[in-house]
């Protein structure tokens, strides 16, 4: 199994700025790497400041763990699959809500209603190894067509009239942690900082008087392939089939299934998706790139017309990137060599190999 964890690298340019009250403080949350960078505070109140969003982060984490046993989320699931309501919290409630309203408008394909499928290939474990369940066990979660429309939300309580449904908010709870870290710090007064959740990142106000930078991570070798300014309130993030993923006779196999097909998705190796100011920024930056990464080479972009992305860069299967003329003008490409076409794409990416770990 190769894993590559890093989905998108901070460029913090740091050379003789050693004094900048400039601090960063690194954990792992949600399974993957936190950084958070914050500029203009003394280090005693940054390290406040970052210790309240890393518990903030580790408190959504245990609630919304989709497979450790006694998790808010768990509990929901037993009681979905027993036919039976469950009592969920206010923010819970909210949560489901807001994800079955970007279900629908994606058109199914941001589905965390799709738990069991993502369990059967092995994705909801912390440790998993290749494998590759039995076509009649996907189809046997694919034909009970489990939506997240099939959830009631009232009175406080969580209903599914599908007990196949099984809630997975991995593609959904890291860019949630986004906004509330982010309205936090601006409550807070914090007037520049930088919040990276595996490559779901946010900013706040800019690095001194320099906007915070951010590189686009190369999907099949190390450093980013592109760079770009992310200014006050922006978003970005990354799906890519190179974080959790395995390989079985030289096929990979990444984290990402089709719900239409209940197999992993194959015509993708990344989407970056750039989204602009607003109170749910970070939750758009990680929901609406799955859609984009689902639809493949020949339907990423109505995908993005469906989920209002107009800031968008993909790399295909085969390594050809294309982009939509919006993102075109904010990212600046590492190798010269590459070369805009008449139609936005790119010349084909080298393909080195990521390492293996």
């Amino acid at each position: 199994m190769r894993l590559a964890w890093l989905l998108i690298a901070i460029l913090l340019t740091l050379a003789g700025c050693g004094r900048e009250p400039l601090y960063q403080q690194q954990a792992y949350v949600f399974g993957t790497l936190v950084d958070i960078t914050i500029y203009g505070e003394d280090e005693t109140r940054a390290q406040q400041l970052a210790a309240h969003v890393l518990d903030e982060f580790q408190r959504l984490h245990n609630s919304l763990h989709a497979w450790k046993e006694g998790s808010d989320l768990d509990r929901v699931n037993q009681a979905f699959a027993a036919g039976r309501p469950q009592k969920v919290s206010p923010e819970l409630a909210k949560i489901i809500q807001d994800a079955t309203k970007y279900s629908v408008q994606s058109q199914g394909l941001f589905n965390p209603a799709i738990g069991h499928l993502i369990n059967v290939w092995g994705f909801q474990r912390d440790e998993f190894t290749p494998t590759h369940p039995a076509p009649e066990e996907i189809h046997k979660w694919l034909d009970a067509k489990p939506q997240m429309t099939d959830i009631m939300v009232a009175n406080g309580e969580a209903s599914s009239r599908n007990q196949a449904v099984k809630l997975d908010l991995g593609g959904y709870a890291k860019g949630y942690a986004l906004d509330l870290a982010a309205a936090y710090l601006r409550q807070e007064g914090v007037q520049g900082a930088l919040i990276n959740i595996g490559g779901n990142i946010i900013a706040i106000g800019a690095h001194g008087t320099r906007p915070w930078r951010v590189g686009i991570q190369h999907p099949r070798k190390a450093g980013p392939i592109a760079t770009l300014n992310l200014p006050d309130g922006w978003a970005i993030g990354t799906s890519g089939d190179y974080q959790r993923y395995f390989e079985i006779d030289g096929k990979r196999y990444c984290h990402i299934i089709d719900p239409r097909t209940g197999y992993p998705a194959q015509e993708m190796q990344a989407v970056t998706v750039l989204i602009p100011p607003g109170p749910n920024a970070g939750t758009l930056s990680d929901v609406t790139s799955k859609p984009l990464f689902i639809s493949g080479r020949n339907g990423w972009r109505d995908a993005a017309k469906l989920m209002g992305v107009n800031y968008a860069l993909v790399i295909d299967a085969i390594g050809t990137i294309s982009l939509t003329p919006e993102m075109r003008d904010k990212v600046k490409f590492e190798e010269k060599t590459y070369k805009l076409d008449e139609n936005n794409g790119l010349a084909t990416i080298p393909s080195t190999p990521i390492a293996k770990h």
